[in-house]
């Protein structure tokens, strides 16, 4: 059976200190994700809550941060019940901006478990156009 993994990567217009105060500030995750009490940090309790309900909706802790190139940390949400996903990103300087690139591994796996796998992905979509949003890329289609 193959492992579910998501992997996206998006082209932003901002340098990679730029995106990664998106990816780790508490303001700026507000304005794309969900807010941590205090900016994410290697060895940290990562804990999101959610904007308009204040309800703790993500939790783990921050693997690696190494500023601006990698951010990893543990993924738990209500759905998953125990099970511990992990989250990394990659920060790349590009002409013009930053590739980011977001690897989503250990999900639940069967069929039973497909339905969740198909809402992460969906929120990460959306996620990545709050986030082209909060830093002013609209780009015409």
């Amino acid at each position: 059976m193959t492992q579910a993994v998501l992997e996206k990567s998006i082209y932003l217009r901002a340098e990679p200190e730029t995106v990664w105060a998106y990816l780790t500030e508490p303001d700026r995750l507000a304005e794309w994700f969900h807010k941590p009490e205090r900016p994410l940090a290697s060895g940290q309790k990562l804990e999101m809550y959610g904007t308009t309900s204040g309800d703790l909706l993500i939790w783990g802790e921050v693997r690696a941060a190494r500023p601006p190139e990698y951010l990893e940390y543990t993924f738990t949400v209500k759905p998953m019940g125990d099970a511990i996903s992990v989250v990394k990103w990659t920060l790349e300087p590009v002409a013009g901006g930053t590739k980011l690139s977001l690897l989503h591994e250990g999900l639940p796996q069967g069929a039973e478990a497909f339905g969740l796998v198909l809402a992460l992905d969906k929120g990460w979509d959306g996620h990545f156009g709050e986030m082209r949003e909060a830093l002013n890329e609209t780009v015409p289609a």
